[in-house]
């Protein structure tokens, strides 16, 4: 009797176990498909911002004034408060020949993420979030209501940002993730020298989602906002070839 009655036993939970695999297949099964159409979603998203980029890029190339001088100018340019939060930031902006208000460019940089910017958002707020953007690569318009880097502007960003963030309540651990950024702004060009050297404040609002990587670290995870905003001042300086 008491062999077969632990034969009894054993045979319960083998079943057990096997009905409770069978619920998390299914239920792997039925969060595939959700995860893929929000992949979708998101990629969409960027094939549709990027295409409307290169149009608007295209139309203002071919609305240029014929007369505009017909000269292609270099800016270099960096963000100076990202090197007091142990970063950098290089620019180039590029004025095409024939274009009279158009720049376009690229840039790279980074930055530890300063508290009050973490505890922005309530979700991360005092919970110990040490953020950085440990690389960044973006693209560039801006769209001038005068003339090339003279006077107030409106641009566009997109690009990738690469995270890497550690919590002070868990020891020597990181996550590491990726976002794609878009974000509209505004802005001002302002030259005070004879020489071509200009300032140039600017904000925006933009909209953020990760692509890949997990901004978990054990049981914590860092809430990524999908708006986010900035607020700079870059320094720049134009060749003329």
């Amino acid at each position: 009797m008491k062999r077969s009655h632990h034969k009894t036993q054993k045979n319960m939970k083998i079943e057990q176990q096997r009905l409770k695999s069978q619920v998390d297949s299914l239920q792997l099964h039925a969060l595939a498909p959700q995860t893929y159409v929000q992949m979708k979603i998101k990629f969409h998203l960027i094939a549709v911002v990027l295409f409307a980029v290169c149009s608007l890029l295209a139309t203002e190339l071919q609305a240029q004034d014929k007369s505009t001088e017909n000269k292609t100018t270099f800016s270099i340019e960096t963000d100076p408060s990202t090197f007091a939060f142990n970063g950098y930031a290089f620019h180039i902006r590029i004025k095409p020949s024939q274009s009279k208000r158009l720049l376009i460019g690229a840039g790279t940089y980074a930055l530890d993420f300063p508290g009050f910017l973490v505890n922005m958002n309530p979700e991360n707020k005092d919970n110990d979030w040490n953020v950085r953007i440990n690389s960044a690569y973006s693209l560039f318009a801006e769209y001038y209501f005068k003339e090339a880097n003279t006077g107030w502007f409106v641009g566009l960003q997109t690009g990738v940002q690469n995270y890497k963030n550690t919590n002070g309540n868990i020891v020597n651990k990181h996550s590491k993730y990726s976002n794609f950024l878009v974000m509209p702004s505004i802005g001002y060009t302002w030259q005070p020298f004879k020489f071509p050297l200009y300032l140039k404040p600017w904000a925006g609002v933009g909209y953020t989602t990760k692509i890949s990587g997990n901004n978990s670290i054990d049981e914590m995870t860092y809430n990524i906002a999908p708006f986010t905003s900035f607020v700079t001042l870059h320094l720049g300086y134009t060749f003329k070839l």
